[in-house]
């Protein structure tokens, strides 16, 4: 379910009780008379919560372990951050992964305005089809983009979720959350430099034969309904994501994620042929399908049956 909070203070202390009910244990001192803070959060999926923090004030902080991995692009202000390691200093413009999520830290802020999404690394692990085999837990090896270019690329995935999620209804369901979830996942891990194995191993290249690709398939097909991910489908499989991902590509050309947007896109087509005209919408068959881009579902349609959505719906 999506839900938007907003908190507003002008009291250091309360500044300070806000920031911990919302993140973690953390203490605040503040650098002259003026205080003021504004966070605005959604919590998109039980694991990414999306915030917009502006701090009218120069202060330090500093606290205990956050749990979950915050990225984010400042709009405004500086601020510099240390976890017992070199730290890190950002200025307007900037894109970085805050802080990692299992370490003490400090850090000083002047009249900072940041974009965040929070991500919970279990998260990130499961896109990633986990760490490395037998190595350490899944992290982040820079805290900058790598190539620099790359942060455009974070920008834009993280505004269209923003974008989307706030013409989302509360009760959305979770297939669409799910995937948006996701797609930031996917994306930090693409931009920023980690030590996730992403290359088929020999067991993964073993394992990706036809047997597999019908298991995955039948899955596929009977869950089609519900908010899956390819972490989903391969421990259906027991196997790996790499496996299933080569499976789907070595015999169907495709990978399994597309699979599932054609038999989603299948099933919104029934969906439409079964409605009675005037009881229902194309945008809400099209959400209940997993689609959220309404342009993007009329695109893809038509591409698939040669006529728009709202033809079928019609049933002219």
């Amino acid at each position: 379910m999506v839900h938007t909070d907003v908190y507003e203070t002008r009291d250091a202390e309360a500044a300070e009780q806000v920031l911990t009910n919302l993140y973690a244990r953390m203490w605040l001192n503040v650098s002259g008379p003026a205080v003021s803070l504004r966070i605005v959060t959604t919590g998109l999926d039980p694991q990414v919560m999306l915030g917009r923090l502006t701090f009218g004030m120069r202060f330090t902080a500093q606290g205990i372990p956050l749990g979950t991995i915050p990225i984010g692009r400042v709009r405004a202000g500086t601020a510099s951050w240390t976890t017992g390691e070199p730290g890190s200093t950002t200025g307007p413009g900037d894109v970085l992964v805050a802080m990692p999520p299992d370490r003490d830290w400090r850090s000083t802020l002047d009249g900072l305005d940041m974009e965040l999404a929070y991500l919970d690394p279990a998260l990130l692990a499961q896109v990633a089809d986990g760490p490395p085999r037998s190595g350490p837990a899944l992290r982040f090896t820079d805290c900058r983009p790598v190539p620099p270019a790359a942060a455009r690329r974070w920008t834009d995935t993280h505004d269209y979720v923003t974008r989307t999620v706030a013409d989302l209804p509360p009760d959305t369901v979770p297939l669409l959350t799910g995937s948006l979830a996701r797609l930031l996942a996917a994306t930090a891990l693409t931009v920023f430099p980690n030590n996730v194995l992403t290359d088929p191993t020999i067991e993964d290249r073993h394992d990706a034969h036809p047997a597999t690709l019908r298991r995955a398939v039948a899955f596929i097909d009977d869950n089609c309904h519900r908010d899956l991910s390819a972490a989903d489908i391969a421990a259906a499989c027991h196997v790996t994501i790499r496996t299933v991902q080569l499976a789907f590509r070595r015999h169907l050309d495709t990978t399994p994620m597309a699979y599932l947007r054609r038999v989603r896109l299948a099933a919104a087509h029934q969906d439409l042929r079964n409605a009675q005209p005037g009881t229902t919408t194309v945008s809400a068959i099209a959400a209940t399908r997993g689609f959220h881009d309404h342009s993007r579902f009329a695109a893809t349609y038509r591409a698939a049956y040669g006529v728009t959505p709202s033809h079928t719906l019609r049933r002219d």
